[in-house]
């Protein structure tokens, strides 16, 4: 249960609250439901493939130890570096979105006007908010695992609990009329919808960075697997619970639909702050697990020589690995700093990364159940070829929605330069600050495991 309730922390963040309005404005209630549904798809497809080799390969750093074992080092490289990407996007957006949700609640008069950054204004106040949210995760993920998921559970029901109230009102008190138009936009609402439902599933691959602290069995896979669709069932009865609560005029004009629409259903101001507070668990539960799972990517590719060893240091007494962790606390520390829009660019740019390194880790299922037939895999996919090549072919077809043209195009030149300074720093670290006597040692060591 604390890896049911790990992954969909991870998965069920903020985003539910803040842009449910926008799927149904873009694309109608039945758009939008259906645009979920594809893509919800793409990652039932993916997520199959993680928890079958999360089964067989139960090692810390997930993709990065499949990766590696299927094809290369520099591939590997490849796909840890891009789902980092995503993940560090995620962590400095919920340091953020922790002030800004604040605000919504209790507006405060900010102090200690710092600057100005795309037209945002930063203060003092405000970023300290988000950065004394960032010691304090840090703190506790720091202090182990288990401190951590505990953590997770109790936040987690939080969210899934008001999320239900709302759904109970929209059984009890929607008005169906509300539900008209079914369709807004045509194909191109349901696109516009379409390309932000990856990104809402990223969270799903937390369970494999931890597989080996979690003694990765049978019933990890299975978990995995549930949490996907119970996130899915979850969004689309928020899209229904938006839509029938709220008529179309008040829709388009509303700045937080899921908390108007709350209000709306039971006439109650305060069940509307209510579901506030409840996205406030979803933005602590997401960080909290992509802190989780980006210090064991970091500490995975650190003992392979991909990164500096300082990476690699394991706390001897809590073994969690305590310097990536401080890594991202003081990333998220910092992020605040940046103000609101700034950030709204890293996550944009981030959504690439964790599409490429999706699709990578499927390549590496497909190669492996070429290269070692007789691998051990408690959790064994059927139609392995099938489920592998529709999962690759979706992958490709979602990374192509942000090149230049398309649907979800990344802006020039702010999120291009981000992508292209990213993997600029990840090409310096893969050619110019290898280890090999980290990397020989760690493929020695997992040979004599063999």
């Amino acid at each position: 249960m604390d890896v049911l309730f790990l992954a969909m922390g991870a998965m069920l963040g903020w985003g539910w609250v803040i842009l449910s309005g926008e799927w149904v404005a873009t694309a109608g209630f039945m758009g939008a439901t259906i645009a979920f549904a594809g893509g919800g798809l793409l990652i039932i497809l993916i997520g199959l493939t993680y928890a079958e080799l999360a089964t067989a390969i139960p090692e810390t750093g997930g993709g990065v130890a499949f990766v590696q074992r299927a094809f290369n080092t520099p591939l590997a490289f490849l796909a840890g570096w891009s789902v980092l990407f995503g993940y560090m996007s995620v962590i400095a957006f919920e340091a953020v979105a922790l002030p800004t949700v604040l605000d919504y609640l209790t507006p405060i008069q900010h102090k200690v006007r710092l600057w100005e950054i795309a037209g945002s204004e930063v203060y003092l106040t405000w970023a300290m908010i988000g950065s004394l949210g960032a010691i304090f995760l840090g703190a506790l993920n720091y202090r182990g695992i288990r401190s951590a998921t505990i953590f997770q559970t109790v936040f987690t029901i939080a969210i899934v609990s008001v999320g239900f109230l709302l759904i109970f009102g929209a059984v009890k008190n929607g008005d169906s009329e509300n539900l008209k138009p079914y369709f807004n936009g045509g194909m191109d609402g349901m696109m516009q919808v379409l390309i932000m439902v990856p990104f809402m599933f990223v969270g799903f691959d937390v369970i494999p960075q931890i597989a080996s602290e979690v003694k990765a069995t049978k019933s990890i896979g299975k978990m995995l697997v549930i949490s996907i669709l119970s996130a899915l069932l979850f969004y689309v009865l928020i899209i229904y619970g938006v839509s029938i609560g709220l008529p179309e005029a008040q829709l388009l004009t509303s700045k937080l639909a899921t908390a108007d629409a709350m209000t709306n259903l039971f006439n109650s101001a305060l069940l509307g702050k209510i579901l506030v507070v409840g996205g406030i668990a979803g933005i602590i539960t997401s960080w909290n697990a992509f802190v989780i799972g980006g210090s064991r990517i970091m500490y995975a590719m650190a003992i392979r020589g991909m990164l500096p060893a300082w990476f690699a240091k394991m706390h001897p007494k809590y073994q969690t690995p305590s310097n990536a962790i401080i890594f991202l606390t003081v990333l998220a520390f910092l992020a605040p700093l940046l103000g609101r829009q700034a950030l709204n660019w890293l996550v944009n740019a981030g959504s690439i990364g964790v599409v490429l390194g999706y699709l990578i880790v499927t390549l590496a299922f497909l190669q492996l159940r070429k290269l070692e037939p007789n691998l051990e895999r408690p959790y064994a996919v059927k139609w392995p070829k099938t489920i592998g090549w529709l999962a690759v072919l979706l992958s490709i077809g979602f990374l192509s929605l942000y090149l230049p043209g398309m649907p979800a195009e990344l802006s020039f030149p702010i999120e291009w330069s981000l992508v292209i300074g990213w993997y600029l720093i990840g090409a310096y670290f893969l050619f110019m600050h290898k280890n090999p006597a980290q990397e020989l040692a760690f493929k020695n060591a997992n040979l004599n495991k063999r």
